[in-house]
């Protein structure tokens, strides 16, 4: 068997002749034609037999490692024009438009990227995170279930961060299956409008229920014409204790300045300690935060009684009363903490207050953001993973990659079509 024929069987790349094999010191590269006389355009698929001129220099990519060996591909390539694009180098059935890996490369490093760490991937494949960013992109543009927007009836909405410095990526998720369908860069309501573009007008009247934080952004958008008009909109029971959680801190921050301003300036110090052990839930807390809180619970005190209205709203999510039950605790509540005189829960009163009807309707229907919120705990370890992309988009992909519907086929699972 000659060496070409050994290697056009051992890559398996389609639409291709191997022409010829050359042994470096450390790598091999397999020189390759194209077989069809078709151009087609990398960028929409358009397709002739005139060219409009070829490359001065070989194109290559690189491949699946052979050993220790590198695997690179090159090929004299033709240039089409494109009547959409203009001039442009045809596309090659064995890679995505504008990479210089194959299609297998980086499948196989798209599906790594959602099982290892960067140190271990980039030691495996030899390339930078960088590279592995913009790899994942790729991936996900041409790897998600392509109807994945369809038969989205109960959906859930939500940002996460995916680096320091306010930088968000909207989410959103589909209660029936658990998963990921769409993201975007961003968390104002020109966002989830893409969301509600892509989805179109057909698809959005079909939603039926959507969970979302209490923001005013995603509502915005939800509630315009032609977006979600038929859907229940349901604040999520967990977004409401972060709420008043968010104002219980607010009132531990101004009881430490106070403390900071007194002639014992140790007092200050023992009290930074007690964030946790107001903050975490008292089935968490370590010996060490339980004694914190009771010594604060001697104390008394503003801080105290914030204490106390976050756990009586926290119990009032349990999860074992009806809706009835629920309204009606909620409107003690908000009595409670607007007579409180606590300007932060005076304010988080009057907001639940203005969302109650949002916040019973998910508990009617049983919608909230548990599923979601799941996925967004998932995804925090995912972003901690890709920390170094510079790209929303390359931690998007990745997001999309490990938690959205995409299923993942590996160059050993895929089936070739018989060459003619």
């Amino acid at each position: 068997m000659r060496v070409t024929t050994a290697f056009k069987r051992l890559m398996d790349l389609p639409g291709v002749t191997v022409t010829d094999v050359d042994f470096q010191p450390a790598r091999v590269v397999v020189s390759v034609r194209l077989r069809s006389a078709k151009l087609t355009c990398p960028e929409c698929g358009f397709t002739t037999t005139a060219r409009y001129d070829t490359r001065p220099v070989p194109s290559w990519w690189r491949h699946l490692d052979l050993g220790r060996w590198r695997l690179e591909v090159r090929a004299d390539l033709r240039r089409i024009d494109c009547p959409t694009h203009g001039a442009r180098t045809e596309g090659v059935p064995f890679a995505r438009a504008g990479s210089k890996f194959t299609r297998d490369f980086e499948d196989l490093v798209g599906w790594l990227a959602t099982i290892m760490d960067k140190t271990a991937l980039r030691r495996l494949v030899r390339i930078d995170w960088d590279t592995v960013g913009r790899i994942i992109e790729r991936v996900m543009a041409t790897g998600l279930d392509k109807r994945r927007l369809d038969n989205l009836f109960v959906a859930g909405v939500d940002e996460v961060s995916w680096r320091k410095g306010h930088s968000y990526v909207t989410l959103v998720s589909n209660h029936t299956t658990g998963k990921f369908v769409w993201g975007k860069e961003g968390k104002d309501t020109a966002t989830l409008d893409s969301f509600f573009d892509d989805l179109g007008e057909e698809r959005s009247a079909q939603i039926t229920a959507m969970s979302m934080d209490m923001g005013p952004a995603y509502e915005k958008s939800a509630k315009k014409q032609h977006h979600a008009v038929n859907a229940v909109i349901c604040y999520d029971p967990f977004h409401v204790v972060q709420l008043v959680t968010t104002a219980l801190d607010k009132v531990r921050r101004q009881v430490w300045q106070d403390l900071r301003k007194l002639p014992d300036q140790e007092a200050a110090k023992r009290f930074k300690g007690a964030r946790w052990a107001l903050l975490k839930n008292p089935g968490d807390l370590t010996d060490d935060q339980a004694a914190t809180l009771r010594r604060l619970k001697r104390r008394g005190g503003d801080l105290w009684r914030a204490y106390a209205l976050k756990e009586a709203l926290r119990a009032i999510f349990a999860g074992d009363l009806t809706e009835d039950e629920v309204g009606e605790l909620l409107d003690r509540f908000c009595s409670k903490a607007q007579r409180s005189g606590l300007k932060p829960f005076v304010t988080a009163a009057r907001t639940i207050r203005k969302r109650r009807a949002g916040i019973l309707a998910a508990v009617r229907l049983g919608v909230n953001n548990a599923c979601h919120e799941g996925l967004n705990r998932r995804v925090r370890l995912i972003v901690n993973r890709a920390y170094g992309f510079h790209s929303a988009n390359a931690a998007l992909g990745l997001i999309m990659l490990t938690l959205g519907p995409i299923d993942h086929v590996l160059p050993h699972e895929r089936r070739r079509a018989v060459d003619p």
